[in-house]
């Protein structure tokens, strides 16, 4: 192993409940007079989300709102967004939500002021130096839910509408100038948007620890996130109210993201492109197709995950954190396979091809070939 890595840690978060009311202060201290949020259709009429709108304007910051945003948010969104930043004469982003708000938001803060196309930004080489950086807005990022930990993340996935296919757009300044992580703003989180988005911090966290590259910092960041959302996302599914749970979730969350710049793999290789042509929740897709994956890479990872089984407090070493981690989706209602989220076996070929060339693919720990990733589709379809 060659010791050698470049590392980066996440900014300024401001933890709590009650922290939105911190909203426009924040705003003006990274210098916004006129901020546009950026959020999804769903929570646009929300409470949560016309508070913070009241924050804004009671500060004489505005009251403006841009929700045209889809679950899988892609390139016309990002335009859509790009022109409504323009046209309000705005000169900075709160990106308020889920992953979907949040990568949009954080999209559309970097591309107005790019006049290069957003895919020339994609996470390949040193494509992100290719970015005018004068002209990227600043961000806020206020996360509502517990699982994509976008809100400490220096990139956006955005969908291809042509191609359908789920691209990594990075620059060091996609990363929030401030995030406030208010757990009060998760409460009224549905039940399935809780275990898809508690299960993706999950997976994060998982594929980070099991990722082969050198970062023992992201390593233990993986290692006790594990453990938070082992202990806490129970909790949260069987009682939306218990504030505890949500602010470990909410802490998880982050920590997985941290922790994926050590590398992420085939659990988010594999729901990609099933997000990009099914539409289906990206965490509640990497629930499904993570015990196939274990079972995958488990001839590389089974003693790594053998000492993670030991933190965590089970028995069995790999077989125990495997069982675990099927009990666990039972016990939250995640469906057995790919076919219960609507996925059809008429793409796998499709999808396969797609799975070996998303940039994810790189940290899994076993390579994963056409021939694998086709196997796995059948295997969880």
């Amino acid at each position: 192993m060659t010791i050698t890595a470049n590392w980066s840690y996440p900014t300024a978060i401001k933890f709590g409940a009650g922290r939105i009311k911190e909203l426009a202060e924040h705003c003006k201290a990274v210098g916004m007079t006129r901020p546009l949020l950026v959020t999804d259709r769903g929570l646009a009429p929300m409470a949560i989300t016309q508070n913070a709108l009241d924050i804004l304007e009671a500060a004489g910051l505005g009251r403006a709102i841009f929700a045209d945003v889809d679950p899988n948010p892609n390139d016309i969104n990002l335009e859509a967004g790009v022109k409504a930043f323009h046209d309000g004469g705005h000169d900075g982003v709160v990106a308020f939500g889920g992953g979907s708000g949040l990568d949009l938001g954080k999209a559309v803060a970097f591309m107005a002021g790019q006049t290069r196309p957003v895919w020339d930004f994609e996470d390949v080489g040193d494509w992100w130096t290719r970015a005018s950086v004068s002209g990227i807005a600043p961000i806020i990022a206020v996360p509502t839910t517990a699982g994509t930990g976008s809100e400490v993340g220096r990139a956006s996935v955005i969908t291809d509408s042509k191609t359908h296919t789920k691209k990594v757009i990075f620059h060091p300044k996609f990363l929030p100038a401030v995030t406030i992580c208010d757990p009060e703003l998760t409460v009224g989180m549905p039940k399935v948007i809780t275990v898809g988005t508690g299960m993706d911090a999950f997976a994060h966290c998982l594929e980070a620890y099991s990722s082969p590259f050198y970062h023992p910092m992201s390593q233990g960041i993986a290692l006790e996130g594990m453990r938070l959302v082992k202990d806490y996302l129970p909790r949260a599914f069987a009682d939306g109210q218990d504030i505890e749970a949500r602010a470990n979730m909410m802490s998880a969350a982050a920590m997985g993201a941290v922790a994926f710049q050590k590398g992420l793999g085939a659990i988010h290789a594999l729901s990609h492109p099933v997000g990009a042509l099914y539409n289906t929740h990206h965490g509640m897709t990497n629930a499904v197709v993570m015990p196939a994956v274990l079972r995958f890479n488990r001839p590389v990872i089974e003693e790594k995950i053998a000492r993670a089984a030991a933190y965590l407090g089970m028995s069995g070493g790999f077989d125990g954190f495997a069982d675990y981690v099927l009990e666990l989706r039972a016990s939250l209602g995640v469906p057995d396979a790919l076919s219960g989220l609507g996925v059809g076996t008429d793409q796998i070929d499709r999808m396969a091809a797609m799975a070996i060339v998303d940039p994810t693919a790189g940290g899994n720990p076993v390579e994963l070939t056409l021939d694998a990733a086709r196997a796995l589709f059948i295997e969880t379809i």
